[in-house]
């Protein structure tokens, strides 16, 4: 079984506008081509043409039984009717994490500002998805995307789920010793390539997996996610197979750990809610 805990429905190529059914059209025929049973959709910070806001996702997707919602929050513009719009997505669950963007905004992830947002997250017993690590933008801020900002949230907020996304990708050994030290910090191994892996970089990839994993032991904090459409799924699950993983410790890379997470249910090797 596989869950994808880290796609987006965003156009990144923006000399066209491509519409939100026909990125989700795009996204499920990538799925079924690579066996992957379970996705979970992050929005974005911003609504753009090319960026669909939270609710449109929502309702893209409400009625399909292997996706689900992540929903993304900007640190600069939120206002409390979107907030309480979350939460009611939250109560239907429709919205199975919340998701920050630090870096891509100037912000730290332990802000005063963002309590409200974690308080919201422990309400519902949901995971905060972080951006960490580099930015797919030019623009963005990296000395507030950094690893280590998550230990502070983490330490603060010992009953808060956190997800460190890209395992905070150039900085992995920070982001181990975060995961290590905090039993509520995870990381996903999303975006670590733009479209497909060369060899040599894959290579060098997969060694910097291997020693977060020996540093930090058995990876029951760690989470398959792929960021597609920026990666492809078929060189991603080539990836993370070629760590020689036992079965065991792959099984909870690929879906235990997503399921358990974000509390889904599964049975007979699908996800029924």
């Amino acid at each position: 079984m596989i869950i994808d805990c880290h796609t987006h429905l965003n156009n990144y190529h923006e000399e066209k506008v491509r519409s939100i059914d026909e990125c989700l059209e795009n996204l499920q025929t990538d799925m079924d081509a690579n066996n992957v049973d379970y996705a979970l959709v992050l929005s974005s910070y911003k609504i753009t043409p090319h960026r669909p806001a939270t609710r449109d996702v929502v309702n893209a997707t409400r009625d399909l039984d292997n996706i689900a919602v992540v929903a993304g929050i900007s640190y600069l513009h939120y206002q409390q009717r979107d907030l309480r719009e979350i939460a009611d997505f939250l109560a239907d669950g429709l919205v199975k994490g919340l998701k920050l963007y630090p870096g891509y905004e100037p912000f730290y992830p332990h802000d005063r500002r963002l309590q409200v947002i974690y308080d919201l997250a422990m309400e519902f017993d949901v995971p905060v998805m972080i951006h960490s690590g580099d930015t797919y933008s030019p623009t963005g801020k990296v000395r507030y995307s950094h690893p280590l900002h998550v230990d502070d949230v983490a330490v603060d907020f010992p009953d808060l789920k956190l997800v460190i996304c890209h395992v905070g990708n150039p900085w992995i050994r920070d982001c181990m010793e975060v995961v290590y030290k905090n039993e509520n910090a995870h990381a996903d191994i999303s975006g670590l390539v733009l479209g497909e892996f060369e060899d040599r970089f894959e290579q060098f990839m997969l060694q910097e997996i291997r020693q977060m994993i020996l540093y930090a032991g058995e990876p029951r904090y760690l989470l398959y996610g792929t960021d597609w459409p920026i990666c492809g799924m078929k060189s991603y699950l080539k990836f993370i197979r070629g760590l020689g993983l036992p079965d065991k410790s792959l099984e909870l890379i690929l879906w235990q750990n997503a399921a358990r997470l974000f509390k889904l249910e599964v049975k007979d090797g699908k996800v029924i809610n």
